[in-house]
């Protein structure tokens, strides 16, 4: 199906991701080195490295402390969290920490899969490109009346952590 910007930000806004912005994009038929696994683990490890920089948006993910720790020390990857490609490497998106960010799995990355899968016949598509390395709705963003207690808990934890690394 051939979107265009307004239709695409109406199908995500359908799919609960009215604040997800796009990028128009023309997919280009690639192919996969065949080292791509091996070098995507290095860059998935680096890429959750580098998220000190992003303890509010991980916050709103309302994580286990003990997920959110490993999580910003680069350990591990919770359960329902992906890292998703802004362009598809078989599209000819970039190994790089710049094309990735990460999102629930659900609902977002299901979703995220088939507005793009929607997409698989059109010269142009429209692929998500959320400003931060972290896509959180503007749904779950705010913690309502008397704040977030999760956030409040979560941003101590990461000064913390922070402070022993020396990064205060």
């Amino acid at each position: 199906m051939q979107l265009n910007e307004h239709s695409a930000m109406e199908r995500l806004s359908m799919l609960g991701m009215d604040d997800m912005p796009v990028m128009a994009y023309e997919p280009k038929k690639c192919s996969l080195d065949p080292d791509w696994f091996k070098k995507y683990s290095i860059l998935r490890r680096k890429f959750l490295e580098s998220l000190t920089d992003s303890f509010e948006e991980i916050a709103f993910m309302n994580l286990p402390q003990e997920d959110f720790i490993n999580l910003v020390m680069g350990k591990s990857l919770p359960d329902n969290l992906s890292i998703r490609f802004r362009i598809p490497l078989i599209w000819g998106g970039d190994l790089d920490i710049s094309n990735i960010f990460l999102c629930l799995t659900f609902p977002h990355a299901h979703n995220l899969d088939r507005f793009i899968i929607e997409q698989s016949d059109a010269t142009t598509v429209f692929l998500p490109n959320p400003e931060k390395k972290i896509y959180v709705t503007s749904h779950t963003g705010g913690g309502g009346d008397g704040g977030n207690a999760t956030s409040d808990r979560l941003s101590q934890i990461a000064s913390n952590f922070m402070a022993g690394r020396g990064n205060e």
